[in-house]
């Protein structure tokens, strides 16, 4: 069989394979080789696949010819090539960037289970996001999520509260599988498949008691994976205690891709005829999408440590996501993808200045970072222009993720939400605008724990992160790519659902 005609299992067999012979490599260097070389493949293959599916249509791939539904199937639209191509990209960039931080932050010993975690992690995510089998979603959620809690607890060398945060995360994490999991068996004894197609097609006139509790349960479940406020509540430490390679990696990647999986669900496994999707819309999407876009973001502004002000902003700006899915209109669905990929390219080069930060000063407090600009003027200058970017400045992806949001709540009769998604990235402003102002016009300790030598981090470490900066820029000036992929995905999506396309 030709290499062609496997690519969409390569995104999950070539990590896969590799994780467990990363523990074999002697430390310190080969590990990072090994597995960097190893994400950069991966993402060749997603990014081939993004082409051929955006060129010749949606695939399918069955495992061992098993044919669906009796077979696991492997379906690539555009909707989940983009993110596959977002998450392999991400990961690509973050394993390139972490052998400074990770030497610095995780113990030696552990550097091998670090990298094959990180490996593993990137195979469940991929898997979660390639997947056409709804038991399958919750498998390899479970792997992401199993090394996720091992990674965030390698954070302990340097702040034993990972060790809280990952145990936290765990038992958030289990509940949120286990509500998913039900919700997935209650739909399977309703319609006796798992193929997430099949289940469209068999779910069709059946709004019963059994069907409503499978999709309640679902929505929780993933709610609590993709931290949808007020369910966000592990987010938080998670990000702060966990190594910042993690932190960077996870922020980037993790909650986007529950948001996917939220969104394939709503929109490829049941549809508008469904009276509670509509009421889903409106009574739980909008009002906590609203809700976590001030609160966290306010939550933010009152933190005085970087990791975790960043963490509160991310919960926020999954609630821009959740309201453009809320309008359940194409400019809506549209939106929210386009906000997926474009807050991976923000918080990724973001939380990698701050491990730079980390690497130099050896703290993430905001205390750290006074007088950044005279002492690491490259990586002041990444946080600034990323930041730009969050708080929505023209020419950056967060602009163009704003410009498609109040598209989407003026063109859906939402214009109330309009302003509420103007007067949210004041907030945003706010916090960033603080952060700018102890970097820049704050002098820098001359002793102290906070005194460090002006040092820029490692090459290895500054361009991968500038290559993030740049294409908050790049992206923010060609909207035509990821907003015309983001569009026909979400014309497609809403064909399926029933919607109009």
């Amino acid at each position: 069989m030709s290499l062609i005609a496997q690519l969409p299992v390569l995104p999950i067999i070539i990590p896969l394979v590799a994780a467990p012979l990363t523990l074999l490599l002697p430390k310190p260097r080969l590990p990072w080789v090994w597995a960097s070389v190893v994400a950069w493949v991966t993402f060749a293959a997603c990014a081939w696949l993004l082409a051929t599916v955006a060129s010749t249509g949606m695939i399918s791939y069955h495992l061992g010819d098993w044919a669906p539904p009796l077979g696991i199937e492997y379906r690539v639209d555009l909707a989940n090539a983009l993110v596959l191509f977002l998450v392999s990209g991400v990961a690509a960039l973050v394993f390139a960037f972490s052998y400074h931080s990770v030497r610095a932050e995780v113990d030696a010993a552990q550097t091998p289970l670090f990298y094959g975690a990180m490996l593993i992690c990137l195979t469940g995510l991929l898997g979660v996001t390639i997947t056409g089998d709804a038991f399958n979603v919750f498998v390899f959620l479970e792997i992401s999520s199993l090394s996720t809690y091992a990674l965030v607890a390698m954070g302990a060398r340097r702040d034993r509260r990972a060790l809280t945060a990952a145990f936290n995360y765990l038992v958030m994490g289990t509940i949120g599988a286990t509500f998913f999991v039900i919700g997935i068996g209650l739909l399977y004894q309703a319609t006796g498949t798992l193929n997430m197609a099949d289940l469209h097609e068999r779910l069709i006139g059946q709004d019963n008691r059994m069907v409503q509790a499978g999709f309640a349960f679902i929505v929780v479940g993933i709610g609590l994976k993709l931290a949808m406020f007020p369910l966000h509540l592990w987010l938080p430490n998670a990000y702060t205690y966990a190594p910042s390679a993690v932190s960077a990696f996870l922020a980037a990647t993790a909650t986007k891709v529950a948001v996917y999986v939220l969104i394939r669900f709503f929109f490829s496994v049941f549809n508008f005829d469904f009276a509670f999707i509509g009421a889903a819309f409106t009574y739980v999407l909008l009002p906590l999408g609203i809700a976590g876009m001030f609160i966290a973001s306010l939550a933010a502004v009152f933190q005085d440590d970087v990791k975790r002000l960043l963490a509160y902003s991310s919960v926020g700006q999954i609630g821009y996501m959740l309201l453009g899915l809320s309008f359940a209109t194409v400019e809506g669905l549209t939106a929210s993808l386009v906000h997926v990929f474009n807050h991976a390219l923000m918080k990724g080069a973001l939380f990698m200045a701050v491990a730079c930060v980390v690497l130099r000063a050896g703290s993430h407090s905001i205390n750290a970072f006074a007088g950044l600009g005279k002492r690491m003027p490259v990586t002041t200058w990444a946080i600034i222009l990323s930041g730009l970017s969050l708080i929505g400045v023209p020419l950056t992806v967060g602009f163009v993720s704003k410009w498609y949001l109040l598209d989407a709540a003026f063109s859906s009769g939402h214009g109330y939400s309009g302003f509420l998604i103007v007067a949210s990235s004041l907030i945003a402003l706010l916090y960033v605008g603080r952060l700018a102002e102890v970097m820049l016009l704050r002098e820098p300790p001359s002793e102290g724990k906070y005194a460090f030598p002006a040092k820029e981090a490692p090459l290895a470490m500054l361009i991968p992160m500038w290559v993030l900066v740049i294409a908050n820029i790049y992206f923010g000036i060609r909207t035509d790519l990821t907003g015309g992929i983001a569009q026909r995905a979400a014309e497609a999506l809403m064909l399926t659902a029933g919607g109009a396309p």
